[in-house]
């Protein structure tokens, strides 16, 4: 999907043009138009996106428009769904939209049907998940798993991790309580806690790696796996030996099955997805095993679901109805025409707690790129610095910034529009009802002051300037009809289309990530030196004098 450079396209010009001449109009002056509010919000799969609190109007939003056409997206957007090698760089599609797909549909790529292949890993992961919760995956002793350990890092961990969060209230009644942890962190703090609490006898590891060769995940899983060994094995029980406790103890997801039976995992406890799923796009396969065992199958289906019901609106919908194609070129204008290079993720729901975090690496490590296609370096901004916490919580740490600090941030205030009505004592439901209605309030009335700024305060006289409020904040409001799995389905792909649709306007590649490759690099040549206490001699003089501090440190405690 190359083109030229998109800064040389007319509509870019254009749009630089067109920024000038309203970059100075302020947003309370914008809503004097009383239709603004429905005309820049659209529906879909249980979402509304309100795009209304941008700082744009009708001409900047049809000159955007003209910018993806030029830009063909539509033909990408085809691409991308069709399975064509979009990921230019590795020469391979980008299907993460086929691991929603239903089982009767069929996507024929590069001459095989995809579609059959992860309905027979799902089906696998599903006789697991059975069989956990059923209590017939035992330990190697014969004890029911009770703890599950995902061990992950980076899309295998804040994924999985983000929506077994979102959707605990999900958990299925009628299976026995199983408890799933994440240890992701390479130094072993997480790990180490559990390994301190945890029965070896019932407790389960998911090994998720794609490449099974990543050091943070290898690292903790030989730890446990050592964990294991000396408890179960080497203390003297004559009944079990280490091919039982790796057949009983340990489950591996990845794209190489042939390293995870080198590792010593028994191919009945392999799961497999393929190279071309991204990681930070993954949790819709066998990735996603923490989440189908807190949820169940059912609702991981529902899941699923919602985000299929994004890729048709996705697939189907015209650009100027297209929520993530709108939602992208929000982000556009903010980023290349306004100068607005902050963007913060700001739910009002505590279920949410994680996806900033998870949106942080979806956006950040796809599209945090300088270079085209063609490998010419960018002379524009591509993806904004992106960070956020939950609206509430971040209404008392950060928000003072946003209101009166000295550079523009772009927010995403993101809520459920109904929540607890299922809870059935009728005083506690009434409670929680009303503390939801004041979750709302806060999350309408902090979008309210960013835009208007003193003007939505109703007070008479002259404010004082520490008690001013510039406002002209641009924010987008996306209201879930409930937390649902298909909401939260169509929420996660609502994001990972509107990457997609940002990187084809910015002719980057959202799918590699060279710059997390390298560092992994030097990271291995470093821990060498520090290993053999040898090579150090040819790095930069700060390098040597931390290598030689911890030489030292080491030293000391020999002593």
């Amino acid at each position: 999907m190359s083109h030229p450079p998109i800064d040389q396209a007319p509509a870019w010009q254009a749009l630089a043009g067109h920024a000038e001449t309203v970059r100075g109009r302020h947003l309370r002056e914008l809503f004097a138009d009383q239709r603004r509010g429905l005309d820049f919000s659209r529906r879909a799969a249980g979402l509304t996106l309100d795009l209304s609190k941008q700082r744009w109007c009708h001409e900047t939003l049809g000159l955007l428009l003209d910018l993806a056409r030029e830009a063909r997206m539509p033909e990408a957007i085809e691409a991308l769904l069709s399975g064509q090698h979009v990921n230019i760089s590795e020469d391979r599609p980008a299907l993460h939209t086929a691991l929603r797909l239903p089982e009767e549909a069929s996507l024929v790529v590069d001459g095989n049907d995809v579609v059959p292949g992860v309905h027979e890993s799902l089906a696998k992961m599903g006789t697991m998940v059975e069989r956990l919760h059923a209590s017939q995956w035992r330990g190697a002793t014969g004890r029911p798993i009770h703890d599950v350990v995902n061990l992950g890092v980076g899309g295998s961990d804040l994924g999985p991790l983000m929506v077994t969060h979102a959707l605990a209230d999900y958990r299925p009644d009628d299976v026995p309580h199983i408890d799933v942890h994440f240890a992701s962190t390479m130094d072993g703090s997480q790990l180490v806690d559990y390994l301190s609490r945890f029965n070896p006898e019932t407790t389960l590891f998911v090994i998720s790696s794609k490449s099974f060769t990543t050091i943070d995940t290898l690292s903790n899983a030989r730890t446990a796996q050592d964990w294991l060994m000396t408890r179960l094995v080497k203390e003297g029980n004559a009944r079990v030996d280490e091919s039982m406790v790796m057949r009983q103890h340990f489950i591996g997801v990845s794209a190489k099955p042939d390293k995870m039976t080198k590792w010593g995992i028994a191919e009945s406890s392999q799961l497999e997805f393929w190279e071309w799923v991204g990681g930070r796009y993954s949790l819709w396969g066998a990735i996603g095993l923490p989440i189908a065992l807190v949820i169940g199958m059912k609702n991981f289906r529902d899941l699923l679901a919602g985000a299929h019901a994004m890729d048709r609106h996705f697939a189907a919908a015209p650009l100027a109805d297209n929520l993530p194609v709108l939602l992208a070129l929000a982000g556009i204008w903010n980023a290349n025409f306004l100068g607005i290079r902050a963007h913060s993720i700001l739910p009002y729901d505590g279920r949410l707690e994680y996806f900033a975090a998870y949106l942080e690496q979806l956006e950040m490590e796809s599209n945090g790129k300088s270079a085209t296609h063609e490998g010419h370096e960018v002379n524009y901004s591509t993806c904004p610095v992106l960070w956020g916490q939950l609206g509430p919580n971040a209404q008392h740490a950060f928000y003072q910034l946003l209101h009166q600090g000295t550079q523009p941030v772009v927010c995403d205030f993101i809520a459920p529009l109904r929540r607890y009505d299922e809870v059935k004592d009728d005083a506690t439901r009434a409670h929680l009802k009303a503390q939801h209605r004041l979750t709302l309030a806060n999350c309408f009335a902090q979008s309210r002051l960013l835009m208007l700024g003193d003007d939505a305060i109703d007070e008479p006289g002259e404010r004082p300037g520490h008690k001013r409020y510039r406002g002209n904040q641009p924010s987008t409001t996306l209201l879930l009809d409930r937390l649902t799995p298909a909401t939260l389905g169509a929420l996660i792909a609502l994001y990972e289309h509107k990457v997609y649709v940002q990187a084809t306007i910015w002719g980057i590649n959202p799918f590699d990530q060279w710059g997390v490759e390298l560092g992994k690099q030097i990271a291995g040549e470093t821990g060498d030196m520090l290993a053999n206490h040898a090579g150090h001699e040819r790095m930069d003089a700060s390098t040597r004098a931390l290598i030689e501090a911890v030489w030292q440190a080491e030293a000391a405690g020999e002593e």
